[in-house]
């Protein structure tokens, strides 16, 4: 999928024929056909016309609102009714407690295997002991909220493992979400905003209910079932973020503080375009998806495994085999 991300604050996406232009003040900014563009991310006071506006929406081009933070929300999208069938199946599997708990042991399992790989690859041979050992904890788990738990625990440790790698001088300590106060946790909040944005894609083209899930709550206006499917591949971001750190490609003075009320910190505007770009070519690496034995792109591992969520809510697979990395 390539990406065409909109940030230039009073930016007008106008339609050309057959391409996105992006204007300011009479400048052209960009220029692209539609046949190169699978998804636009609009960020903050960027306008979009109506001509354009229908062309993206004929083409079936994903159209995603962040705000100019980074924070998910929502999309352009058309109808969903067509998925009735599936969304039947996926409601009245929320009333079966065993098929639930099955679902959300495997995806937190392969979430703890999927940071484990990820600390070993870093040289953090103790800590993934530990995480692996809260995996088999979590394999056992006989309800929702015991594996809960152990997911919780299982984080706490991650995120101290994590601290250790990365220097004292980027004011990391812990894991805070909202908002981030630090350039660690504002570099992780935004990774996962895209991982989102990219899950909730995925889960929507398959025609799930990206607000059912099995693993989150239910809770109003969380896309629970999107979550649930992005657990396995947040290390992803993570690996990214580390990465960006160790080899210098980001540095403390390149954010700035959002709100002083708070101490939110966030990425300069230049900066982040360098991160959207990292982020798009991390998605577009190719990894090898276990249960099909396909090898793929992870952004197309996010939709083959929602696939596979659908076929087991539709009885055509028999269980259902969360993503692994480094297999």
């Amino acid at each position: 999928m390539s990406a065409l991300y909109l940030t230039e604050q009073g930016a007008v996406l106008r339609r050309v024929g057959e391409r996105l232009v992006v204007t300011k003040d009479h400048q052209v900014l960009e220029d692209v056909p539609i046949i190169h563009v699978d998804q636009v991310v609009v960020m903050g006071n960027i306008q979009l016309t109506t001509p354009v506006v229908t062309l993206l929406l004929q083409r079936d081009v994903d159209v995603v609102y962040l705000s100019s933070r980074g924070k998910f929300r929502g999309r352009l999208m058309t109808t969903g009714s067509k998925f009735a069938q599936l969304r039947h199946q996926q409601l009245r599997l929320m009333n079966d407690e065993k098929a639930v708990l099955a679902i959300a042991r495997e995806l937190v399992v392969a979430k703890l295997e999927n940071q484990a790989h990820l600390l070993e690859r870093l040289g953090a041979q103790g800590s993934a002991r530990e995480i692996r050992g809260d995996g088999n904890k979590a394999r056992q788990a006989a309800t929702v909220e015991v594996l809960r738990g152990h997911e919780g625990a299982a984080g706490a440790r991650y995120f101290t493992a994590l601290r250790r790698l990365i220097p004292g001088e980027w004011g990391f300590t812990k894991r805070i979400y909202h908002p981030p106060t630090d350039p660690v946790n504002a570099l992780l909040s935004l990774g996962y905003t895209l991982l989102l944005k990219d899950a909730t894609a995925a889960v929507q083209l398959v025609g799930l209910d990206p607000f059912m899930g099995f693993f989150h709550a239910m809770d109003y206006g969380r896309p629970s079932l999107t979550l649930d499917v992005m657990e396995p591949f947040r290390p992803l971001v993570d690996g990214l973020v580390l990465g960006w750190i160790a080899e210098g490609k980001v540095s403390p003075g390149d954010f700035q503080s959002a709100r002083k009320k708070d101490g939110a910190v966030l990425l300069n505007d230049d900066a982040r375009t360098r991160y959207f770009g990292t982020y798009e070519q991390q998605m577009e690496k190719r990894a090898l998806y276990p249960p099909t034995g396909e090898r793929t792109s992870f952004r197309r591992c996010l939709e083959l495994q929602a696939r596979q969520l659908a076929q087991v809510l539709l009885e055509k697979r028999g269980r259902f085999e969360a993503f692994r990395m480094g297999t």
